[in-house]
């Protein structure tokens, strides 16, 4: 398992590399620049500025200086945001951020989970067809559309829920939570399905049949540990899936995290905050995505086997 979590890691080391590299020459790529919007602003003002942040310097060595700074743990400092750093901002917007992806997993695992499991009981029947017939709308429809429907029916409407803030008004962390989770209810469901009719057709289920075991029983102790391993492996990349696209939601629901700081960053040309607020972000992935992997080895035995082979 060392092995294994040790060649992950440096794996995980050059395709960090590749993402801060791409990034960084891509925003220095595009047209204009974090000053270039000012209005009446001295030329000589400009200049002066481009010194303070080492951007009349070439590419390539703002690039390595830059290099340096990350091996330090140091974005820099943000350019829209005077007196700030971008790891300032960062950790004053994630928790707020983590709080939102928290309880969307929540709502995704629980109808995710609850649907799938009930379709596999009953396959090719109504209580099949009707929640993966939500499940593939669920899929379809993009958190922009869902999230101003909610805000029409429940909000505007029917005047039950507020539509923006978060912890300002009670219930005002419901609509953003469903938005935000509702995609991936709709993945998890269809994953919780297809895993769960694997299993039930394993002749060690049939078994714990054939010894008159109730059915919640054969459920519950014997096919869920194995029926919902595909589920496991999903939600690491999941949960950092929520973390990284809850740009929109933010901006919907005009939450301060740091989905939002990211969308002012490309408007506002904020090169530092872009940057940091990618490889934070690409960071995080890679970490969930090997937190999901080392339990589904933990789950499975026979990962287990190749893991402590291999």
């Amino acid at each position: 398992m060392i092995k294994f979590l040790l060649s992950r890691l440096l794996q995980a080391v050059p395709v960090l590399i590749i993402v801060i590299t791409a990034t960084f020459f891509i925003v220095h790529a595009a047209p204009g620049g974090p000053f270039s919007a000012d209005k009446a602003v001295p030329p000589e003002v400009i200049q002066a500025l481009e010194a303070q942040y080492k951007l009349d310097q070439p590419v390539w060595r703002q690039y390595l200086g830059y290099l340096g700074d990350i091996a330090r743990g140091d974005f820099g400092p943000s350019f829209k945001y005077p007196g700030r750093s971008v790891n300032e901002l960062i950790m004053a917007g994630l928790p707020i951020t983590a709080e939102l992806a928290f309880y969307a997993m929540i709502i995704a695992i629980l109808i995710g989970v609850l649907s799938g499991v009930g379709a596999a009981m009953r396959p090719n029947t109504l209580q099949d067809y009707v929640p993966m017939t939500l499940a593939m709308i669920g899929i379809c429809m993009p958190s922009f559309l869902l999230g101003p429907l909610l805000v029409l029916v429940f909000g505007i409407q029917l005047e039950l829920l507020p539509v923006s803030g978060w912890g300002d008004i009670p219930g005002d962390k419901i609509l953003p939570s469903i938005t935000l989770g509702t995609g991936y209810a709709a993945f998890i469901a269809r994953l919780s399905r297809g895993g769960m009719l694997e299993i039930l057709s394993q002749d060690y289920i049939r078994t714990a049949r054939a010894k008159g075991l109730r059915e919640t029983t054969v459920i519950i102790k014997h096919a869920l540990r194995g029926g919902l391993i595909p589920v496991v492996a999903f939600l690491g990349p999941a949960f950092a899936g929520l973390l990284a696209g809850s740009f929109v939601v933010e901006t919907i629901f005009q939450i301060p995290g740091i989905g939002r700081f990211y969308v002012q960053a490309a408007f506002n040309r904020d090169y530092t905050l872009i940057l940091g607020m990618t490889i934070f972000l690409s960071t995080l992935i890679i970490i969930f995505n090997l937190i999901s992997d080392l339990i589904s080895i933990w789950l499975n035995p026979k990962l287990r086997d190749e893991v402590s082979n291999g």
